[in-house]
């Protein structure tokens, strides 16, 4: 299909909880191709659907030339300590912040032909599986900084060209 706009912060979709997929139909079929092709170009890791404006439940991902997707993810697992990791989102561009993510992280789902899928990982996979559900949930990343650097980034933001 075609690679969609990025909604950015502010935008009243980013922070609504996203609605299951009951069906599979030509219209999820269509947001499955949008989210791959917004996901592709450089740089990017994951692109959730309420990120291009689609208030469901599901996300693309780009890491380490793995391509695919996702339909209903929940988490199902996250070990290990959290520790802070530079994290950065296409929804709040040029801002990075130190985020507390697990390092290791595990989602199921459904892919189109409704069979289970299960995507796992560490390092960028883990922290993207956290971002994209975070995403799913209406919760940004900018929602999980302390009190000190949320302060900061919202600073930067209202400093922004794009806010």
């Amino acid at each position: 299909m075609t690679e969609r706009q990025i909604r950015l912060f502010g935008d009243p979709v980013l922070k609504t909880m996203s609605d299951p997929i009951r069906s599979v139909d030509a219209g999820v079929r269509g947001l499955v191709e949008d989210l791959i092709d917004s996901v592709l170009p450089p740089g990017r890791a994951g692109v959730a659907a309420p990120q291009i404006g689609v208030n469901l439940r599901a996300f693309s991902y780009n890491v380490d030339g793995d391509v695919g997707y996702i339909l209903n993810p929940e988490i199902v697992e996250l070990s290990g300590e959290p520790e802070p990791v530079d994290e950065g989102c296409l929804s709040v561009p040029g801002l990075w912040f130190p985020t507390m993510r697990y390092p290791f992280a595990r989602v199921t789902g459904i892919d189109l032909d409704g069979k289970p899928v299960e995507l796992s990982g560490t390092g960028v996979m883990a922290q993207a599986l956290q971002h994209e559900t975070d995403h799913l949930n209406g919760t940004l990343y900018l929602d999980r900084l302390d009190k000190d650097s949320r302060r900061e980034a919202m600073k930067q933001v209202r400093a922004s060209d794009w806010f």
